[in-house]
């Protein structure tokens, strides 16, 4: 019983200390890793949805409170003209369109949806960074090196 006190005391003890929301979304997790394979967002997953891996429904999981969902967008930017943009949010605009599996919710706006529509959301663990990536995305036809930034198909 005392040892899962203290667990739990640390845990709150780590949240005191983390001010910032973005934080958590990179802070290491510390469940198991499971197989990224691709799940889709929607019994009938169509070319204008996101996919969410497992990996990415685990970690939303673990990070989000209540109301909050991970938001994409895409913005001009980055070594290849777009960059993807996460942020963990809480309203919902009339432009968004929500894509929700277990209990994870991403929320992307009509606009950042265009350059995203069929690719997956994914949450990758490496020794050097853990982070949200947008993989597989059938609107892009080059991307940088570390995953951030994109060119658009024309």
């Amino acid at each position: 019983m005392a040892a899962a006190w203290g667990s739990s005391l640390a845990a709150v003890a780590l949240r005191a200390v983390t001010p910032w929301r973005r934080s958590r979304l990179l802070a290491a997790s510390s469940r198991p890793r499971v197989d990224r394979e691709a799940s889709s967002s929607s019994p009938q997953a169509g070319e204008g949805q996101i996919h969410l891996t497992d990996s990415c429904v685990q970690r939303l999981l673990e990070i989000t409170q209540g109301s909050e969902f991970l938001r994409l967008e895409v913005e001009g930017g980055g070594c290849s003209g777009f960059q993807y943009r996460f942020s963990l949010d809480t309203v919902i605009n009339p432009d968004d369109r929500v894509f929700e599996q277990g209990g994870a919710r991403v929320v992307v706006d009509s606009d950042s949806l265009a350059f995203v529509k069929g690719a997956q959301v994914d949450f990758i663990q490496e020794l050097i960074r853990s982070s949200f990536q947008v993989l597989n995305n059938p609107q892009a036809e080059t991307g940088c090196s570390c995953g951030s930034s994109f060119s658009v198909k024309l």
